[in-house]
């Protein structure tokens, strides 16, 4: 029996195989805002990544079964905040941990509006704010692309990364 068939199903790789596999990839960690119809919403992502830099240029996953993906739909804006290793708490709450949710989130971290009207984490190590100028469905998330229009840069300090199901500094 092949790798593929031993370790998949007969039409792909099994998800829980494919999950346990990309937990072993090191991800910094972002908290992605907007502000919606109905106020601030977030969510904790690891799915970022530059597209382009002439024009500044990055793209988002959001898994569309969140509460809060139907706020980013209709922003058509949104900021992406770097987390500094002592932001973990924050990392948490957007993540689901704790138990909070929509706008109670935001009482974890200090945050202010950004240039787009986006909550933007105070004493993150960067911060994107962006446009959407596109989205595409692909599988069970939305792939939000987005012209960074303003960016801030916080302290130089240590990073908040994702490995192994579990946080860490780098």
């Amino acid at each position: 029996m092949d790798d593929h068939k031993a370790h998949g199903a007969e039409h792909g790789v099994e998800a829980g195989l494919y999950r346990e596999a990309m937990s072993r990839l090191v991800a910094a960690v972002h908290v992605i805002t907007t502000r919606g119809p109905d106020g601030r919403a977030g969510f904790t992502a690891t799915a970022v990544a530059s597209v382009s830099d002439s024009p500044p240029t990055l793209l988002v996953c959001l898994n569309r079964r969140i509460r809060s993906a139907a706020a980013f739909r209709q922003s058509g804006r949104f900021a992406v905040n770097m987390l500094g290793a002592e932001q973990q708490a924050v990392a948490e709450s957007f993540g689901g941990r704790g138990g909070l949710e929509g706008e109670h989130r935001f009482g974890v971290g200090h945050w202010h509006d950004g240039a787009l009207d986006v909550p933007c984490l105070t004493g993150a190590i960067a911060v994107f704010q962006c446009r959407m100028v596109e989205v595409r469905t692909i599988a069970t998330h939305d792939v939000l692309v987005g012209r960074v229009e303003a960016v801030t840069l916080g302290p130089d300090k240590a990073r908040l990364a994702y490995l192994g199901r579990g946080f860490l500094s780098v």
